[in-house]
C-alpha cells in the first residue's frame, strides 16, 4: 500500500516542541526524518474490525527482521504494539503520544525511547490506529532498531 502524505498539514500539525525540533527541514526533509519506515520494523497489512476511525479494533500484521507477526489491538494500539515490539526484542517506550485529526486523516506523533535513545516518529493515515502503529514504527526505525 502506498500512502501520500501531505506534509505541509502534518508539520503544522505536530506539537510544539517537535515543530521546533524540525523549523530548519523542507517538507521532504521532514518526512525523511520523521515519516520513513525504512529499516527492520515493516508494516505489511493492516485491516480495521469494525467503526472505520475509531481504533477500537484493528489487526495489523507487522515484519520485524524477515518474521511476520499479528498484533491485534483491542482498544489501544500503542498497548497492542509496543507490547508485540517487547516480545520481540524491541523495548520501546513512548514518552509522548499526539493525535489530530487533519484534512487528510488522522496525523499521529510519537516521542519514543528505544535503546537510550529518544525520537519521534510521524504518520497520516485514514485510521487513527493504522496511524499510531506506523507512527511508533516510523520513531523505531528512526532511532536505528537492531536486532
Amino acid at each position: 500500500m502506498t500512502i501520500t502524505i501531505d506534509t505541509h498539514a502534518i508539520i503544522s500539525a505536530a506539537p510544539a516542541s517537535l515543530r521546533a525540533e524540525c523549523r530548519d527541514l523542507t517538507p521532504a526533509e521532514f518526512y525523511d526524518r520523521y515519516c520513513d519506515k525504512a529499516g527492520p520494523v515493516k508494516l505489511s497489512e493492516w485491516t480495521p474490525i469494525g467503526a472505520r476511525h475509531t481504533g477500537a479494533h484493528c489487526a495489523a500484521t507487522i515484519e520485524i527482521a524477515d518474521r511476520l507477526r499479528t498484533v491485534t489491538a483491542a482498544g489501544n494500539p500503542v498497548a497492542a504494539l509496543t507490547s508485540a515490539l517487547y516480545d520481540e526484542g524491541y523495548p520501546v517506550e513512548i514518552l509522548a503520544f499526539h493525535q489530530r485529526r487533519t484534512e487528510s486523516g488522522a496525523a499521529t506523533f510519537i516521542q519514543c525511547e528505544f535503546n537510550g535513545r529518544r525520537g519521534w516518529g510521524a504518520a497520516l493515515a485514514d485510521d487513527s490506529a493504522e496511524s499510531t502503529f506506523r507512527a511508533i514504527i516510523a520513531g523505531i526505525n528512526h532511532l536505528g532498531a537492531r536486532i
